[in-house]
């Protein structure tokens, strides 16, 4: 039971003690200091509401792309002429370029450091070594031929790894644009042994080849930090800048393509019944085969007559991706509530036969699910179509209209539930993408967690919007919870991605479980889904920052959430919250006649000590000399006198006088004052379920700013008509505190299994030897 509190307060004092409920100290609350001193000035660029600027600005650049598929070398070859467009208020001497691919340069910086896999200098897992022996084996960076200006000039240029600078002749001057052309070619890599974004998969009788990162890329200039010139280092992805692509793509005769944009020659290139079917799949309510599984197989292992040039067109996308493959399944429909110029958008996946028989009942039902589901949190998807591709790699990578994905059937004719939910969930994620950071176009080089966090999340409510009970990956927190416990080894969520050490737990899990906790606990949904949308359409086809994004949220919903970004964004404290202990106290009524004897009581039920018990039967002195009693030995100090029902009835009659009503010392209702401790120094808002004698529960909701004058120790004063006999903390488990054990009052004993075991049999070469 709680610990019973008799205030000898006047009422006036009780009360003041009550309002305030809450324990006030010295500690330091910078939890609850602004985030200003993190976030960049607000300027004409980018507003301190969050939202572009009237100066707001952005390069553009324009891609006319020859490219040719070798399948024999593996080789790409690639001329492109750009169109860069400077928008930006400044004078430029020079311009910078991203080569990507020379990430698998021979002697790039990326094989310096090991890249998980590696237990230990002296441990290699078998597929380890193998892509080990594989990246010593290839060279696969871009090999640069030709660099001219518009007139066929040569452009002075330097490569540094996977970037290259060009010296302009002349400087380009605010609002002018500026054509050049490039040559170059590479060697395609394994993507099975060299495992990365990109790659070709040799399948039976055929290969299927995901193509990015393939053409010398335009870096993004910037207001906030000009040239964005870090290397790629593998983990922070890229920094783009978006324009309109006009691609001619050569392969073999006998492959079929999907790639970024819309297919502009499908007469070259498609067969009369393809394009029949592509007509009906448009208004189809489930996925159409465009290229048949029997079609696909009946192409294993044939010769290509030649080449076909498939031409492709994009407009305002920041990159460009395709996959080719001779053995490719193609269905395709279209997705409810979405249209481009009048037309549907197409749901599309492209695989091989072995994709089936998960690929052709779930890829394109994926597709167009994220497509739905995304759109109702952020903006209408823009683009004309979103393709889903199985090969080449062997996790999941996004392009504009275009992903690569690795699941597939384990076994021939079944799966494994695990695998099913993994190729709806890799789907749903990396077409997200197209969202976040193809049409939000976050700098990824610099902040991972502002595209794959917020794109996590949306991907979070697109599974729980597939079935009942879809086991997300993330978004829960029992998945994360032995991360969240970690105190040295966590790295801040706004780290750069180049330096996360843990970046699934970091720019994508714990990011979820914060917007979870916003949406559900501390904004609501409405007011977080308004934000979230209103940050989506401010950034459209726009660069935002961290500061954009805690700016326009806050702008938004009206709520200062400095002290949330503060702690789950820029600390890694954790949250663990303490219930310390819980008290009763009642209102002293100053009447004697009651107040003396619940004294009395009191004392009679206090313990005596075990010296009381010994000398109980001691002969005393004032027994052997009774002259020694006097008064004092005979008074009872919980009698009431006449003077004290005086001093009673002047109380009574002052309170009168200042107008306050007597009864109110007497109130029936109880009072509990609850001490929590901040353990983890994460600040969080507090929900509670209050039990009562009767078996009736109670759940209150505290915020945040409980902890506003003390982030370490904090209480709050409950008035109820009921005996309080149990509070817990976080009854649905959903504020991701870390420890349990401390969330009860009184304490409950935890459970934790155990499980027995015996030691394994050491190895014996003797008895081996003679067997």
């Amino acid at each position: 039971m709680s610990k019973l509190k008799i205030l000898r307060f006047s009422l006036w004092k009780s009360l003041i003690l009550f309002a305030i409920a809450a324990s006030v100290s010295n500690a330091r609350v910078e939890k609850f200091q602004q985030i200003d001193e993190f976030l960049p000035t607000p300027n004409a660029q980018r507003t301190a509401s969050g939202a572009p600027g009237p100066e707001y600005w952005q390069q553009q650049a324009d891609y006319v792309i020859h490219v040719e598929l070798d399948e024999e070398a593996k080789q790409i070859t690639g001329s492109a002429e750009i169109t860069y467009h400077n928008n930006s208020p400044h004078t430029l001497e020079y311009l910078w370029l991203g080569l990507d691919r020379n990430f698998f340069a021979s002697d790039a910086d990326t094989r310096l450091a090991p890249r998980g896999g590696e237990p230990s200098p002296t441990r290699f897992y078998y597929t380890a070594l193998s892509r080990r022996l594989a990246e010593a084996e290839f060279d696969g960076r871009m090999n640069i031929h030709r660099v001219v200006d518009a007139t066929g000039n040569p452009l002075p240029h330097t490569i540094l790894k996977t970037v290259m600078r060009i010296d302009l002749p002349e400087p380009l001057e605010s609002g002018e644009i500026y054509k050049f052309s490039i040559d170059w070619d590479f060697l395609i890599n394994d993507g099975k042994r060299i495992s990365t974004r990109t790659g070709y998969e040799e399948f039976d009788g055929g290969f299927v080849y995901s193509i990015a990162q393939w053409f010398p890329r335009m870096a993004a200039y910037t207001d906030y930090g000009g040239w964005q010139t870090k290397q790629y280092l593998g983990t922070g992805e890229f920094t783009l800048e978006f324009g309109n692509f006009e691609v001619h793509l050569t392969v073999p005769d006998n492959h079929v393509v999907g790639a970024t944009g819309l297919l502009q020659n499908p007469e070259e290139v498609l067969t009369a019944a393809q394009r029949e079917r592509l007509e009906e799949a448009a208004y189809s309510e489930r996925p159409v085969f465009i290229v048949k599984p029997e079609e696909a197989e009946a192409a294993r292992n044939t010769e290509a007559n030649g080449t076909k040039t498939w031409i492709f067109y994009a407009e305002m996308v920041r990159d460009f991706a395709f996959s080719s493959s001779p053995i490719f399944v193609w269905d395709a429909m279209g997705v409810h509530g979405q249209a481009y110029e009048g037309g549907p958008v197409m749901a599309m996946a492209l695989y091989p036969p072995e994709g089936i028989p998960l690929w052709d009942k779930y890829a394109t039902h994926a597709v167009a699910h994220t497509i739905e589901v995304f759109s109702e949190h952020t903006f209408l998807y823009p683009y004309p179509k979103a393709i889903a591709v199985l090969g080449g790699i062997s996790g999941g990578m996004e392009y504009p209209m275009i992903s690569f994905n690795g699941p597939r059937p384990e076994e021939e004719d079944s799966y494994a539930g695990r695998t099913k939910y993994g190729l709806i969930s890799i789907i749903i994620h990396e077409t997200g993408h197209n969202f976040m950071p193809m049409i939000i176009n976050s700098d990824e080089r610099q902040w991972m967690w502002l595209d794959e966090g917020i794109n996590s999340y949306l991907q979070y409510l697109a599974e729980q919007a597939w079935e009942v009970d879809y086991p997300s990956r993330r978004g829960t927190p029992e998945r994360l919870m032995s991360y969240l416990r970690l105190r040295n080894t966590r790295d801040p969520v706004m780290t750069a991605a180049d330096s996360l050490s843990q970046q699934g737990s970091n720019a994508y899990a714990q990011p979820v479980l914060a917007f979870n906790l916003l949406r559900e606990v501390i904004l609501g949904r409405e007011l977080f889904d308004f934000a979230l949308q209103t940050y989506a359409k401010r950034w459209m086809f726009k660069r935002p920052e961290p500061a954009d994004f805690f700016r326009t949220m806050e702008d938004a919903s009206g709520v200062d959430l400095d002290w949330f970004w503060r702690g789950w964004f820029y600390s890694t404290d954790r949250v663990d919250i303490a219930i310390e202990q819980v008290q009763e106290y009642q209102i002293d009524t100053r009447n004697p006649d009651i107040e003396n004897e619940k004294a009395r009581q009191l004392e009679e039920q206090r313990p005596r000590r075990l010296d009381q018990i010994r000398s109980a039967d001691m002969v005393r002195r004032v027994e052997k000399y009774p002259e020694l009693l006097d008064f004092y030995n005979e008074y009872d100090e919980y009698e009431v006198t006449d003077a004290d029902r005086r001093r009673y009835r002047r109380l009574i009659e002052g309170l009168e006088k200042d107008g306050i009503d007597p009864a109110l010392l007497e109130t029936d209702k109880r009072f509990y004052l609850v001490d929590f401790r901040n353990v983890g120094g994460l600040v969080s808002p507090l929900i509670l379920e209050l039990g009562f004698a009767d078996g009736s529960t109670e759940e209150v909701y505290l915020p945040a700013e409980i902890w506003r004058y003390d982030t370490r120790r904090a209480s709050k004063l409950f008035i109820t008509d009921k005996e309080l006999v149990s509070v817990q903390f976080d009854p649905r488990e959903e504020l991701l505190d870390t420890n349990v054990e401390n969330n009860r009052w009184p304490r409950k004993m935890i459970e934790t299994p155990v499980q027995l075991y015996k030691p394994a049999a050491r190895d014996n070469p003797m008895a081996e030897s003679m067997k």
